[in-house]
């Protein structure tokens, strides 16, 4: 082989090497999705969240009966919020929440947002993890059979104004903060 040549290759060789080296540095960079939001963390739950001794599914008069119960429509506040995770998609991203149940059978697992128009206040985006029961009673069951999921697509417009993401259920609370 030529000098020409050799000093070629490894000019070459080293050039590739740093660019590989510099890819290093993705890991830990803004522009990378993965570093958006971070692991969830406990966190507190507000006092109008907690649930008081009230069954939600029953009306509080015979007036919300005929005009239609809110609370019986969209459901009650799942127990406990086991985790909480943020997955980056080219729309935005889906969080998607694992929580406990009081007792076995529930259904219809929805995040509901806690303002109207799904904005986020004060740079929190937040949520309850609601669900619904079945009529007839159900045992209580082991925490593997009163696991439930769901998950929910939030739009880029959303997210860029939200510094947090935060569902909450009856007795905990968890939140996801922008890196």
């Amino acid at each position: 082989m030529t000098r020409p040549a050799a000093r070629m290759i490894t000019l070459g060789l080293l050039v590739a090497t740093m660019g590989l080296g510099a890819c290093s540095g993705w890991r830990d960079s803004g522009a990378n999705p993965s570093n958006w939001f971070g692991r969830s963390r406990a966190a507190e739950v507000s006092p109008e969240a907690v649930a008081t001794d009230v069954n939600p599914l029953l009306p509080e008069s015979a007036a919300d009966f005929i005009a239609g119960n809110q609370k019986a429509v969209e459901g009650v506040t799942i127990d406990q919020i086991v985790s909480l995770e943020i997955e980056r998609t080219i729309e935005g991203a889906i969080i998607r929440v694992a929580g406990l149940a009081t007792r076995e059978g529930a259904y219809d697992a929805r995040l509901i947002p806690d303002t109207i128009d799904e904005e986020p206040e004060d740079g929190v985006l937040a949520y309850r993890f609601v669900v619904k029961y079945p009529v007839e009673g159900t045992p209580r069951g082991t925490e593997a059979t009163r696991t439930i999921s769901v998950a929910r697509s939030v739009t880029s417009q959303h997210l860029d104004a939200a510094r947090v993401i935060r569902v909450t259920g009856t007795q905990n609370a968890r939140e996801s903060r922008r890196r």
